[in-house]
């Protein structure tokens, strides 16, 4: 049972080391940077993170390779990985919100099997070709400096069932981002296996993470009330990935004008208790400690609290370690 916390990269960058300690001081086991559009880039962060900790394990939950090329990912998280003498990750993911820049990735499957395989030929210091469909290398030459580990583990961020198969042969983890239903689970773990088994894997290697939005505080209702602001944001998105959700059209129709208008109090207010369940932590410690627990129940093996944490961050992220994990770890 693995509890992490993730941040979002909109801080000075002199924060996210003191963060990252903290969060080590409270015993958490990692720490995730966020990569969205339009936010830092992670590596810096992470990077001040790699020299304020000294067990946490570190990294980017996730780059997508439609902005940032493999090349670019491999020098990066070698980089980190140096810093933190082997502590990190590497998170990836198709991305969200890539039209803002005009990318429609033609073969976004291909693409992240593919990246995967190119930044892992390239920390291997290969000199071969890679000749993928999406992504090449010509060979003859590679990473001009030694690196600290090769082997650094992969994520993989997704929903999708035939991007779960194709990429699982690759990767260390699978992350279901922007949920809290255990509900997802059962799918989810069974494209690991169908997956795994493919790739002549073991699927009890193969970790599953949930992370989303997380507000805890003593007072229950502020909590859910800031948490449906924020989840408002990532519900159009998540709506049609969680099928089990079943939201009526029309009410997801609401969502979708209110987000696309920058409303999300508009949005929020479409929120029932029930669906907030679904996609958020949110509440009082004991609150996000149940919903906690009942994923793991379900078979995660890690679980990720996510931004902003309360009401504002220092708070948050004292409750997050004095009283859910404490919690979580006496279950």
């Amino acid at each position: 049972m693995q509890i992490s916390i993730a941040f979002q990269t909109d801080k000075p960058i002199t924060a996210y080391g003191a963060l990252a300690a903290t969060a080590e001081e409270y015993g958490f086991d990692g720490v995730s940077v966020y990569n969205d559009m339009l936010y830092q880039p992670a590596w810096l962060p992470l990077l001040e993170m790699a020299r304020s900790t000294k067990r946490v394990r570190i990294g980017p939950a996730a780059v997508n390779p439609f902005t940032c090329h493999p090349i670019n990912m491999a020098g990066n998280i070698a980089l980190i990985d140096e810093a933190s003498q082997g502590r990190a990750y590497l998170g990836m993911a198709r991305g969200a919100w890539l039209d803002f820049v005009g990318i429609e990735p033609r073969n976004p499957v291909a693409a992240l099997r593919e990246a995967f395989e190119c930044v892992r030929h390239l920390l291997r210091r290969s000199t071969e070709p890679y000749a993928g469909k999406v992504y090449r290398l010509a060979g003859g030459d590679s990473l001009r400096w030694n690196v600290y580990r090769p082997d650094v583990p992969f994520l993989l961020g997704a929903w999708g069932s035939k991007t779960i198969r194709a990429c699982v042969g690759d990767v260390a983890e699978i992350k279901i981002g922007g949920t809290a239903n255990p509900d997802v689970i059962p799918q989810v773990r069974a494209d690991v296996e169908a997956g795994a088994k493919r790739a002549g894997r073991e699927a009890s290697e193969i970790g599953i993470v949930v992370g989303a939005v997380t507000v805890v505080d003593r007072d229950g209702a502020a909590a859910r009330a800031l948490a449906r602001r924020e989840a408002a944001l990532y519900l159009p998105i998540i709506a049609q990935l969680d099928h089990t959700l079943a939201l009526e059209p029309e009410l997801l129709t609401r969502i979708q004008l209110a987000t696309a208008a920058y409303d999300f109090e508009r949005a929020a207010s479409y929120i029932s208790d029930d669906l907030l369940r679904k996609l958020a932590f949110a509440g009082t410690p004991g609150d996000v400690a149940t919903q906690a627990a009942a994923l793991f129940e379900a078979g995660v093996g890690r679980v990720e609290f996510g931004t902003p944490h309360g009401l504002n961050e220092e708070e948050g992220l004292r409750l997050l370690g004095e009283a859910v994990l404490p919690e979580l770890r006496e279950d």
